[in-house]
């Protein structure tokens, strides 16, 4: 029960602050695309428009045995959540600086769900701190790599 599809850019570009579960509404062609792992969601981000959330910018490459009925690549999805939900991630996205992106797409009983997270973007002094200190830790193991005695 892996993910489908990741967004390595969400953790790197934003901190965090809450997730969520979604749903989202895919016509056939979509998830038989997805199956097959084709798709990607850096760039996507989501929005709440009219009392709905919306997901932007998710590419769901077309379906290579589809018809003239197949889904269009870059469309805007809806994603499925409670009314208090949508409420709750609008007034944290409505917030300066925080916006709303899917972190992964998965596969729960047989449906694809969204891990959605609130984010607030990081400065980029930040991003450097964060590649200091994984790289500090990666030297540290190493180090206790070489230094344990061999058995």
């Amino acid at each position: 029960m892996g993910d489908i599809l990741t967004n390595p850019k969400a953790r790197r570009d934003y901190q965090i602050l809450e997730t969520v579960e979604a749903g989202i509404v895919l016509r056939g062609t979509e998830v038989k695309s997805l199956r097959g792992g084709r798709g990607q969601i850096s760039d996507a981000f989501a929005r709440v428009e009219q009392g709905q959330a919306w997901l932007y910018n998710v590419h769901i490459d077309e379906y290579s045995h589809g018809n003239i009925h197949n889904h269009l690549p870059k469309q805007k999805r809806r994603l499925l959540l409670h009314k208090s939900e949508i409420r709750k991630l609008f007034s944290l996205a409505s917030i300066k600086g925080n916006t709303l992106v899917p972190l992964s797409f998965y596969w729960k009983n047989n449906r694809v769900k969204v891990s959605l997270a609130v984010g607030k973007a990081k400065a980029e002094y930040d991003k450097r701190h964060d590649l200091q200190r994984r790289e500090t830790e990666r030297e540290i193991q190493r180090a206790l790599q070489r230094d344990r005695p061999a058995r």
